[in-house]
């Protein structure tokens, strides 16, 4: 077996060394352009939960994977849009717990909150504590997760302390929008074209 001996010239050496370094920049400019990409589409998708995911988990990889994880068993969940009967059924009750707010406001707020419950386990969400339902609420309506969270805070320190009149009819106001949203189907491909 022979073997054959290569001897470079530096020309060669200089021209494979800037060759290679090109081919490393172009992969890293790749993927910083991939990974800024990726975080544009999450924060158009999540709005200010992308944000909130940010802060709580103190890094951009690890909350944009913590969005990937919610996208992931969402759709693993069997989510389903209302019949007529019940859409008709909700809006019923949704109805009552208003009329009941000038006359009982402490009331009203919790059974609202409760009603959005029962919207979203009719809806195929699974009960779960309401972090957890949040995150997973979160992938298809990521825009009335404020004013969720706000209504919820509300509702549960209302069994805590008393909250003023104007925190509750700010409540019920956010749960109507909430109640509203949740009531419409969630548009798929508007949501997976901005993810």
């Amino acid at each position: 077996m022979t073997f054959m001996n290569y001897y470079f010239t530096s020309t060669q050496l200089i021209v494979a060394a800037v060759v290679l370094a090109v081919v490393i920049l172009i992969a890293i400019g790749a993927f910083i352009e991939y990974r800024r990409t990726k975080t544009l589409a999450l924060r158009d998708r999540f709005g200010s939960e992308y944000d909130r995911a940010v802060v709580k988990h103190g890094s951009t990889r690890v909350a944009e994977s913590n969005l990937a994880d919610r996208e992931t068993r969402v759709e693993a969940l069997t989510l389903r849009d209302l019949g007529t009967t019940e859409r008709e059924r909700f809006i019923t009750e949704w109805h009552t717990v208003q009329s009941r707010f000038l006359d009982r406001p402490r009331a009203a707020v919790t059974e609202a909150d409760d009603l959005i419950n029962a919207l979203l386990e009719a809806r195929g969400y699974p009960q779960a504590g309401f972090e957890q339902r949040a995150a997973d609420v979160s992938v298809n309506y990521p825009r009335v997760m404020e004013n969720y969270r706000a209504a919820h805070s509300i509702a549960v320190r209302l069994g805590q302390v008393e909250a003023t009149t104007e925190e509750q009819r700010i409540a019920m106001i956010k749960y109507r929008d909430i109640f509203d949203d949740l009531l419409q189907a969630p548009k798929p491909a508007a949501a997976k074209a901005a993810a």
